[in-house]
């Protein structure tokens, strides 16, 4: 189980991330989660939307270089310790987690999202749900 996240680059520039989202709602798309990374010239602005094909269309004829990445989403237990569950196993398991970020939403209020970027995406699912922890796909993202 997989969804796909969308990196954007963007200039570290005033309103380029403003340009970018305005695009977005120009065009109907939901972002459901969204993280931002920067360096001195540049950013990356990680995006998971409701449809991932119309997004990455939209971008690419607006002249925006981005790519698609396979990513983890994970439900956590909104509780105390309910991350450190999820990184206890990914870490007992031998996986390294790369990034990743959360978002609240979704009918399951009683659960966080996380969005992991590993190593090992099959890996890492089959560790979690061996230990009862709900994996999400690009479908249930699309209708959070």
């Amino acid at each position: 189980m997989s969804i796909k996240q969308i990196s954007v680059f963007l200039e570290n520039k005033p309103g380029s991330l403003c340009a970018m989202t305005e695009v977005l709602a120009k065009h109907n798309v939901d972002m459901r989660a969204l993280s931002l990374a920067e360096t001195k010239d540049f950013g990356i602005a990680r995006i998971i939307v409701d449809d991932i094909f119309d997004a990455a269309a939209v971008l690419a004829d607006e002249g925006y270089v981005h790519s698609v990445t396979p990513v983890l989403g994970v439900s956590v237990p909104d509780e105390p310790g309910g991350l450190h569950k999820v990184l206890k196993i990914i870490s007992d398991a031998g996986i390294n987690v790369e990034y990743m970020y959360a978002f609240l939403g979704g009918k399951e209020a009683e659960h966080a999202y996380m969005i992991f970027r590993v190593e090992d995406d099959t890996k890492a699912a089959a560790a979690l749900r061996t230990q009862g922890i709900v994996t999400v796909d690009q479908e249930e993202i699309s209708n959070l």
